[in-house]
Parts: structure tokens; sequence; C-alpha cells
């Protein structure tokens, strides 16, 4: 039977969309030390982000982009890119496993699962190749906008990134739909 594992990440983020990874592993070729991917150092991830993309049997890396997060909500937009990812294989799995709560459309069997990225070695791939691609990009904006210090808390609404979106208000990349964001724009519009 061949499993796939989904999971995704940037979903509490405040910036940018929300990626997505699906892999099928192959059970001849394991690959050790696979887990939830905010686990794992940075380098230990793009380690095996390498193996996984040699070993696996197949594997895909969706996005749902920022105007389909600010348009369908982050949740609707998540599981579009499910979808996707899971779409984009190039070998259909007989089974897929979802971490979390809420499963999106598909017409193969599936199961979510909470807490499965660091139950399911195959989710766990999903989430480490996830998490490795989104942090190339965000270092690519962070570049591009390095005054709200994303290498730093990659989009999450710390108290640092909060402080920077006061003193500069949100940038094209940031979701203006999260309230937080959208309170800043409604006070900013308040003082013209």
């Amino acid at each position: 039977m061949l499993i796939c594992g989904v999971d995704e990440t940037g979903r509490g983020s405040a910036i940018s969309g929300v990626w997505v990874g699906a892999c099928i592993l192959d059970p001849n070729n394991p690959i050790e030390g696979l887990r939830d991917s905010k686990k794992l150092s940075a380098k230990r991830r793009e380690e095996l982000a390498e193996e996984i993309k040699e070993k696996a049997l197949s594997w895909s890396i969706s996005i749902a982009s920022l105007e389909e997060v600010e348009t369908l909500n982050v949740l609707n937009a998540t599981l579009l890119g499910m979808k996707r990812s899971v779409e984009s294989l190039h070998i259909k799995p007989d089974k897929v496993f979802v971490d979390g709560n809420k499963l999106p459309d598909l017409d193969i069997p599936a199961e979510a699962i909470i807490k499965g990225d660091d139950l399911i070695p195959a989710i766990s791939a999903a989430s480490i190749l996830a998490k490795v691609e989104r942090d190339k990009v965000i270092k690519e904006l962070h570049e591009l906008y390095p005054q709200y210090g994303f290498d730093k808390h990659k989009g999450y609404l710390t108290k640092g990134h909060m402080a920077a979106l006061e003193e500069n208000g949100p940038c094209p990349i940031h979701r203006k739909t999260y309230s937080p964001i959208r309170a800043l724009l409604e006070k900013q519009l308040e003082l013209f």
C-alpha cells in the first residue's frame, strides 16, 4: 500500500502564502531521523530534505498563495494547497495521511491525524520538505524587507515583528486580512 503524508507550514504566519508538502516514502529505502520539522535544526532539516528528494518514491511541494490566503481564508487556502500537492505527485497513493484535523477534498481515502508529523514518517517527510522550501523563500523576503526581521521570526507575530509593523506599517507580503494587521491599517487610516 502506498501511503502519502501531507503537511503544511506557514499557516499561522502573518506573511506570504502557505507551503504544503506531500510525500510517498519508499518502504525499501528507509530514512533515519524523520520527525516533526519543528523539532529539527535547520541544518538537519536541509540534510533530510535532500535525502527525502533522493529516496522518496514521489514528493511535491505546493504553495497556496498570499492572494488565495486573503481571498479564501487561511484554512481553505491550505486545503487547496494540500489538494494540489497530492495531485502533483507522479504516483497516485492508496491512502493519504494529513497532519491536523481537517482534510482536503481528494478522490483518495484520507485520514487526518493530530500531531501526525511526529507519528507518521511520510507526514514528517512532507513537513520537512515544506519547511525547508518556505525557509528559503523567507530568507529572500528578509533581504527584500530587512526592517521586519523575517529571518528571526519567519513572519509569525512576535513582539519584535509587531514593533516593526508599528514602526514601518505592513509591506506587500503581509496578510492584510489578519486582524492585528487590519487593525494597524485601520489605525493608520484614522490618522489621515
